[in-house]
């Protein structure tokens, strides 16, 4: 139960700590994408991968934004891991997809990615070119934020208070924010079913 009341009370603190003018910031440049008839490409490894699959269905479904992920090609991602490398394959994604100024990229990361460090440099390569076309950026994004909030439109950072909790803290407020944004009046589109459910 300690581990229970622990993990329990770090989530509180979280709640308390979440950056709400980063989320704010966020649903007003999801809301000029969309008004701009921009593309939203969600970029994530891992956990942050199947968060992009999801996010991905609700930007579409419920907010209306054309959204889209590397993830969900399977067989043009191991295509291009395979015959081009890990590093680059989420980049040259991009650059077929046309990726241009009135798109957006975000990214589910836990540490947000790290060229020094030699970890995720596929979302670091992807937000370089990002940078380099003129994109918008946001993210969620655990410990420091990584290169994701060096070079951030808008980022929330989950704070970590337990160094041993770090990626289930970070990825389960992950799911928290984007289900907040979607469900946003700012954003929000099209009802949802159990909400319309009497």
């Amino acid at each position: 139960m300690n581990y229970i009341d622990k993990f329990l009370e770090e989530a509180h603190k979280i709640i308390d700590s979440i950056d709400k003018s980063a989320v704010n910031k966020m649903i007003e440049l999801l809301n000029n994408l969309r008004n701009n008839s921009g593309r939203l490409f969600i970029l994530g490894v891992g956990g942050g991968a199947g968060h992009a699959s999801h996010a991905v269905n609700d930007f579409r479904k419920i907010c209306g934004i054309e959204a889209y992920t590397p993830t969900d090609n399977v067989s043009e991602l191991t295509a291009r891991v395979n015959d081009d490398g890990w590093e680059t394959a989420y980049v040259n994604w991009l650059k077929i997809s046309n990726l241009n100024k009135n798109d957006m990229i975000f990214v589910f990361s836990v540490g947000g990615g790290n060229a020094e460090k030699n970890i995720s440099l596929n979302i670091v390569k992807s937000l370089q070119l990002a940078k380099e076309v003129g994109v918008k950026i946001c993210g969620v994004v655990g410990r420091d934020g990584g290169y994701t909030a060096q070079v951030a439109d808008a980022c929330v950072i989950i704070p970590s208070f337990n160094s041993v909790t770090v990626t289930p803290q970070t990825e389960g407020f992950q799911a928290v924010v984007w289900h907040l944004i979607v469900s946003h009046p700012k954003l929000q589109k099209f009802e949802m079913k159990w909400e319309s459910v009497k």
